[in-house]
């Protein structure tokens, strides 16, 4: 598997492509711009997927499904939703083919013109909102807390695995409230939700923030963030949440009898995280020998190998690995006994290594005369004799363990690796030499952001959200500024 894979310093971006092909998580298609989730990396997804799931029901969250083809008149209701997105959609225009009159494959019937056109679903919020209208009358139907798991299309010219694809996989949770106030609680709970997985889960240090009006998702009155800082110094947007006023409520009609039964609008919120959470995954924590995963998303916590000459020998080894299995797996953790005789002992820790799983054990027959197992570690590469006594509690420790030195490890790069800068010629020096994010005064309107965007191809990642006011000048402009941003070249 590691063979001709390409280093970090050599080639990051190579890097990143080669490790997401060799490790088995993806494949380009015959679909330009989308890809194959193979088994192995949507085992990953799954278990992502489980765990948000949870999380998103222990806040009051229902899941649903919505069509995903929308009415091309649904985008004229959002005048900035529209405006977002019109670049990215997919276009259904027809509803049937037919032989061609040549006899040379299909065409598209020109009789089976759609009256109107329809569009792949880029977002929800307008066929949901559209929903809403039918589901809401009174205070008393309110909140609705619904989520929907979901595949969107946005039709991307320059993608990447997992990163950017005109297809991909998300999570999209749409809200409705009485109230301002309930609404952006909503919102600012689910980025905590977000941040609490990337952290606990994910082992991925993030920085929760408030998007400026330019990077704002289209449609909202407020974007809160997470952004996370890549082993190359760029950062990534790990997960979003909008506060979005009561704009589509107006746009769709949706409106409630109050309990002072007056009619007013609703209240919205929306928030997602799609398969770019893989992508995070694998730049923040992989290295030179291939993929890191952290326990609690790998869906192989240990791997163990058998070494062996004699059958007799694989019996016995055989025997207490079923002891070994049945100590771990009833502390909840995944297990895989790779007793296959096609391949080599040293070709399988290559392959489990290269594939991120966290620990491996290996067992002999010396092993067993003594009561022991060598244990190794993904993270660090370091091996270990345990005793076979208390193994479960043992592998169980490490495994946290490993968890806990990812997450360190991860935040320990992001805080060596964030800079402040009181210059222009200081901002873009740290941008070309180091990367990392860029603590910065900005004098807060749109016209400067973009002049700094096209000049250094950084962005605002976000406004912290407990930002210190400090008094200052902007980098660019000179002018006046209140606070500091968190400014980065991004994925």
């Amino acid at each position: 598997m590691a063979k001709d894979f390409t280093t970090r310093e050599e080639n990051y971006s190579q890097w990143y492509n080669d490790l997401v092909i060799k490790a088995d998580l993806a494949d380009n298609s015959a679909v330009r711009g989308c890809m194959v989730i193979k088994p192995y990396g949507y085992a990953i997804w799954e278990k992502m997927q489980a765990q948000l799931d949870s999380m998103f029901k222990e806040t009051g969250h229902v899941n649903a499904y919505f069509p995903l083809f929308i009415p091309k008149s649904f985008f004229s209701k959002e005048a900035s939703h529209v405006e977002g997105f019109a670049k990215e959609c997919a276009v259904v225009t027809h509803y049937r083919l037919k032989n061609s009159p040549d006899g040379k494959g299909v065409i598209v019937d020109p009789d089976a013109k759609l009256e109107e056109e329809l569009i792949v679903r880029p977002t929800s919020e307008t066929i949901i909102w559209d929903t809403y209208r039918t589901w809401i009358q009174s205070y008393r139907d309110l909140p609705i807390l619904v989520n929907q798991w979901a595949n969107v299309v946005r039709w991307e010219m320059r993608t990447r695995l997992f990163l950017r694809t005109a297809e991909f996989l998300w999570q999209e949770g749409h809200t409705a409230h009485a109230t301002k106030q309930e609404a952006i609680e909503e919102a600012e709970r689910m980025l905590d939700v977000y941040a609490e997985f990337a952290e606990k889960w994910m082992a991925i240090p993030v920085i929760k923030g408030i998007k400026s009006p330019n990077e704002r998702f289209a449609g909202a009155v407020e974007t809160y963030c997470i952004e996370a800082l890549m082993q190359d110094g760029k950062a990534l947007q790990a997960g979003t949440s909008h506060f979005l006023g009561q704009n589509f409520a107006k746009a769709f009609e949706v409106q409630f009898l109050s309990k002072e039964n007056k009619l007013e609008y609703v209240w919205a919120t929306s928030w997602g995280v799609s398969t770019r959470l893989m992508g995070a995954l694998i730049m923040t924590h992989s290295d030179d020998n291939g993929l890191v995963l952290p326990p609690k998303l790998a869906p192989t916590q240990v791997a163990i190998i058998p070494i062996y000459k004699t059958d007799e020998q694989l019996k016995a080894i055989s025997e207490k690995v079923n002891e070994i299995k049945a100590a771990l797996k009833a502390k909840g953790i995944s297990v895989k006994y790779d007793d296959r005789d096609t391949y080599k002992p040293g070709w399988k820790f290559n392959e489990y290594e290269f594939k991120g799983v966290p620990v491996r054990i290996v067992i002999g027959p010396r092993d067993l005369e003594n009561g022991t197992v060598e244990v190794a570690r993904r993270d660090t590469l370091e091996k270990s004799v345990y005793q076979l006594t208390d193994i479960e509690n043992k592998i169980e420790h490490l495994l946290g363990n490993i968890q806990e030195n990812l997450y360190q490890k991860a935040l320990s790069y992001r805080e060596n690796n964030t800079f402040k800068a009181d210059s222009w010629e200081e901002f873009n020096n740290i941008l070309d030499t180091t990367g990392g994010f860029v603590s910065a005064h900005w004098d807060g309107t749109p016209e400067t952001e973009q002049r700094i965007k096209e000049e250094s191809k950084a962005t605002i990642r976000l406004i912290p959200i407990q930002n210190k006011m400090e008094e200052g000048k902007c980098i660019y402009s000179g002018k006046p500024s209140t606070q500091r941003v968190l400014f980065a070249r991004a994925y």
